[in-house]
């Protein structure tokens, strides 16, 4: 279960990274550090950094903090790949950058 979950929320990631490039922004390597990494682990990676990366500041600025991956994190069922700290480290940055998802 967790396996199938954790591709879902890789094509997930990718297909929010496609998105992206039609609001003129192209995250060429958070997609190739998805494929090498994976979608799980390098999600977690960038929620252990202080601050947020480069592309949620571009996501930011365009307004579309619905493509970050902090975004996908905190939405159903993705959230059950992490830990509670890494969620609220999410949903603060989120918050921090004024985008307030609708959680179920």
């Amino acid at each position: 279960m967790t396996e199938a979950l954790e591709a879902r929320f890789e094509q997930a990631l990718l297909a929010d990274a496609e998105q992206a490039r039609s609001i003129g922004y192209n995250p060429h390597q958070f997609r190739r550090m998805v494929l090498e990494q994976g979608g799980v682990e390098l999600a977690q990676k960038l929620l252990r950094t202080s601050g947020a990366s480069y592309g949620f500041e571009v996501l930011r600025e365009k307004g579309r903090l619905d493509l970050s991956m902090e975004a996908l994190v905190v939405q159903t069922p993705w959230k059950t790949l992490f830990t509670d700290e890494e969620l609220m480290t999410a949903m603060e940055r989120l918050r921090a950058g004024g985008y307030f998802p609708q959680l179920d």
